[in-house]
């Protein structure tokens, strides 16, 4: 199996397996596309998650 590909957000680079520490890596990612836009992915689920606490929980 070929290895996942992952985002540095300390160096902003796209690498293919873990390379660095886990604390600065975002992934495993399928494709290179994919962890490129790592924080636009992670910065729209956490948009959606905000939209569903205040629309189906009530919160502010």
């Amino acid at each position: 199996m070929t290895d996942r590909w992952y985002f540095d957000t300390e160096t902003g680079e796209v690498t293919q397996g873990q390379v660095g520490g886990w604390e600065s890596r975002m992934g495993p990612y399928d494709t290179r596309e994919e962890a490129a836009h790592a924080l636009e992915t992670a910065r729209k689920r956490n948009e959606e998650a905000d939209a569903y606490d205040r629309n189906e929980l009530g919160e502010d």
